[in-house]
């Protein structure tokens, strides 16, 4: 009964995510530009650990960053995590500063084996998010010396679901394959005020599309294991519908009703690669260290104020952990502590906007024979320079993912 109860409830789960897009995962001034900030939060412990996790072997829990380790879940597993992630953003430029918050979901993922050797999984994550509000921009009317004022929104972003399977060729070789699918809509609405008439026009702008990617796991002993992860390059579909109402005297007019445009450009995401290593140290440290690199050069795409160019990431992190079966509670309590450093994909008046995060986390265990766990992270971020209009952005994220383990068709010893 347990059981059925989790098969019925991750489908109404993903569908509070996919709706939650809509409500805006971020207040990012840089979310204005493409599909938005790209996404970098993961699953389970890697949120503590800089965002790192592409060689991590994990035995006890969901790694989204290698799809190979999928071949690790133990015989009658049942992986489940639920995350749930606030962002307080602070962002100035050389006038002003102001702050947001922002609460929503960050990912839900179930993993479970199939045969011996073989694991699958299925990831629900945002890849991009939208939330941006840009307020008072004065135009000129044409012809004339008046002018008037408008406000944007921006809201919305993409969503990654991706299915998983990683294989173990040997021992101490694993392989593994992802297909995600990527879908998700950005609203931008403007509405203007000239003499006694409001104007409104909102363009919902669509995008989908299939990625394939793969992955790599190799032990080198014991203590050691190295991780190869390759997403291959999509064209995203995009398809534009907008609408535009006028308010005259408290009365509302529709002048164009949703009118479909077929000219909105495609979006197109690079080949990214990724190397990283994990290695075991003392029996009770784990050190994690990625590399990854995003070839936006080859998409040969431009803002109208900026291009993207080629992106390359560094992320390191640190867990210590006692004993996960040791009796005493806070022996099986997992500190981790990582950074992780993007030089970026945009660059604005030819200034690339980097960044870089310093993150924290806690691994509290549910009972003392289950993998089940509550991950706690933290993370403080930097982002953009306060340079012409480019704005500096510094942000805290909390994560918690409740992680947990099911144990399925396994045989009682008491009835």
């Amino acid at each position: 009964m347990k059981n059925r109860f989790w098969i019925l409830l991750l489908p109404a789960l993903m569908a509070q995510i996919t709706f939650s897009q809509s409500e805006g995962l971020t207040s990012s001034p840089y979310s204005l530009y493409g599909l938005g900030t790209i996404n970098q939060t993961s699953i389970g412990i890697s949120n503590g650990l800089g965002h790192s996790g592409i060689g991590l072997k994990q035995e006890t829990g969901i790694n989204n960053l290698n799809p190979a380790n999928f071949a690790l879940v133990p015989q009658n597993s049942f992986f489940y995590d639920i995350g749930i992630k606030g962002e307080l953003n602070h962002y100035n430029n050389r006038g002003d500063g102001e702050s947001k918050t922002t609460l929503n979901f960050s990912n839900l993922a179930f993993a479970f084996r199939i045969t011996e050797g073989l694991g699958a999984g299925v990831t629900m994550i945002p890849y991009s998010d939208v939330g941006y509000s840009l307020l008072g921009l004065s135009s000129n009317i044409e012809g004339s010396n008046e002018s008037f004022e408008s406000n944007v929104y921006g809201l919305g972003g993409l969503s990654d679901l991706s299915i998983n399977l990683g294989y173990s060729l040997t021992e101490s070789l694993r392989l593994g394959f992802t297909g995600s699918f990527l879908f998700g809509n950005i609203e931008e609405t403007e509405s203007f005020v000239i003499s006694r008439s409001y104007l409104e026009l909102t363009e919902t702008t669509n995008y989908s599309g299939f990625r394939i990617g793969f992955g790599t796991h190799w032990d080198i002993g014991q203590n050691i294991t190295l991780g190869g992860v390759l997403k291959l390059p999509v064209t995203l579909n995009g398809n534009l519908t907008r609408t535009v109402a006028k308010i005259l005297d408290g009365e509302e007019i529709v002048v164009v009703d949703a009118e479909a445009d077929n000219d909105v450009s495609d979006f197109k995401l690079p080949m990214e690669l990724g190397f990283g290593i994990s290695a075991r140290l003392k029996d009770s440290f784990t050190l994690t260290a990625d590399y990854r690199k995003s070839f936006w050069d080859a998409t040969h795409q431009s803002e109208h104020i900026g291009t993207y160019t080629d992106q390359d990431t560094y992320a390191f992190g640190l867990q210590y952990l006692n004993n996960q079966r040791a009796y005493k509670y806070w022996k099986r309590i997992g500190y981790r502590a990582g950074f992780n450093y993007d030089n970026g994909y945009l660059a604005l008046n030819n200034q690339k906007i980097d960044g870089y995060t310093f993150t924290a986390g806690l691994g509290l265990p549910i009972g003392v024979f289950s993998n089940s766990m509550i991950n706690l992270s933290y993370g403080y971020s930097s982002k953009g320079y306060v340079q012409n209009i480019l704005v500096r952005e510094k942000y805290h994220t909390l994560t918690v993912n409740l992680s947990l383990e099911d144990l399925w068709f396994k045989k009682r010893k008491i009835n």
